[in-house]
């Protein structure tokens, strides 16, 4: 289950929906549909945290939802 807040959009140049964990850096999906690019964020927010594990880099701890988007 994640924890982080995730902003998802619909994005005319790219013709598909993006998503961005803004608490950790460079962490973005997109898809072809809401329910694809929430799976793909999911996944890709689980290799970004294990990646950060494996190279001993800060992980910061999930905010919940921000105060801004």
């Amino acid at each position: 289950m994640m924890k982080y807040e995730v902003i998802i959009w619909w994005s005319e140049e790219d013709q598909a929906f993006l998503a961005e964990v803004p608490e950790l850096p460079g962490c973005m999906a997109d898809g072809g549909s809401h329910a694809e690019v929430l799976a793909s964020i999911s996944e890709v927010t689980q290799l970004w945290l294990e990646t950060a594990k494996r190279e001993n880099r800060p992980i910061p701890p999930p905010k919940g939802r921000l105060q801004y988007a």
